[in-house]
């Protein structure tokens, strides 16, 4: 397997995307191949300041970088020679098994709806982030950003992207599937969770337990929470920010320290033709490893192939209400 990385993505890039990588390298079996995609010349400096062994790697030279203040497609478009632009085509070529970045999460996002396209029959991919539960495990909630609006089929399909991530990824049995409420009746809700909640509980395959609140998000009732993205994203940042008071209270708690999100490294863009990692622009060496051990999980996990075969089971046009 050959993992694609995005080494000028990032704040901090490319030292610590290259430290990140090192440390992956230790952890992965020989037969990984790490793809570093970026300024070899800079890459090679780091390397041979750190002492650090270049065999296992593969170094692809590019000349431009798209920041985090480019226009995502505007950049993805001219900037072909830059990191994210050949590692999606390397991605699209099947030149790369996977492809991760810390970098420019729209340009990411572009790259992975036109260069390797959604799975036929996803309406809107989506992107998760992973809770950690009272009870130590944890759960996942999507769509976290991506998509601030949506239609009910579209959280149907976010239901079975997200079952599908818990069981092989995560290895969750039978994942519980919540739908993210202002009550636990079937009737409460807004219009779209009302009409959504109607679709995921006819949606063969899932195990769908009712409406959640957001008291739930971090007990075991479910182990993924269906929301829309802007939803989504209140929550998650509403969890970074009791994680960042914890921390600056000087606060040191066993449970709280698993919010830390270097220890994710980052999330798969799910619902499209292959592996796309997109980790946060301020990450260290320690998530850029994690970043790129998840990208081997997802890879070996083949989600594009179950999601595809789980959307032929459940087609969205059969599950429209009346």
């Amino acid at each position: 397997m050959r993992i694609g990385i995005d080494m000028m993505g990032g704040d901090f890039a490319p030292l610590e995307t290259t430290l990140g990588a090192i440390q992956a390298r230790k952890e992965l079996d020989p037969r990984y191949t790490l793809v570093l995609i970026g300024n070899e010349s800079e890459i090679r400096e780091i390397f041979r300041q750190h002492h650090a062994d270049e065999s296992g790697f593969v170094f692809v030279n590019t000349s431009q970088v798209i920041g985090m203040a480019d226009h995502p497609t505007k950049a993805f478009q001219q900037k072909t020679d830059s990191s994210i632009a050949v590692g999606f085509h390397l991605l699209k070529e099947k030149k790369i098994d996977a492809f991760a970045s810390a970098g420019n999460t729209g340009a990411m996002m572009v790259g992975s709806m036109f260069a390797v396209k959604p799975v036929q029959g996803i309406l809107r991919p989506a992107i998760s982030s992973i809770i950690p539960k009272e009870d130590g495990g944890v759960g996942i909630i999507l769509d976290v950003g991506i998509n601030a609006d949506c239609k009910p089929e579209v959280m149907q399909q976010f239901a079975i992207l997200g079952s599908i991530f818990a069981e092989n990824v995560y290895h969750i049995n039978n994942p519980k599937i919540g739908l993210m409420s202002i009550g636990e009746e079937d009737e409460k809700g807004n219009i779209l969770t009302k009409e959504s909640h109607q679709l995921i509980k006819t949606t063969p395959n899932i195990n769908f337990i009712g409406n959640l609140e957001g008291r739930d998000m971090f007990n075991n009732r479910a182990d993924v929470i269906v929301c829309d993205g802007f939803t989504g994203n209140v929550m998650l940042k509403l969890a970074e920010s009791f994680y960042s008071l914890i921390r600056k209270r000087g606060i040191h708690d066993e449970y709280f320290d698993r919010f830390d999100f270097e220890n994710y490294g980052g999330t798969p863009v799910l619902g499209v033709n292959s592996t796309v990692i997109i980790a946060h622009g301020i990450s260290n060496a320690k998530a850029i490893k994690n970043m790129i051990l998840l990208s081997k999980e997802v890879a070996e996990a083949g989600l594009a192939e179950k999601i595809s075969k789980a959307l032929a089971d459940t087609p969205v046009s059969e599950q429209l209400p009346k």
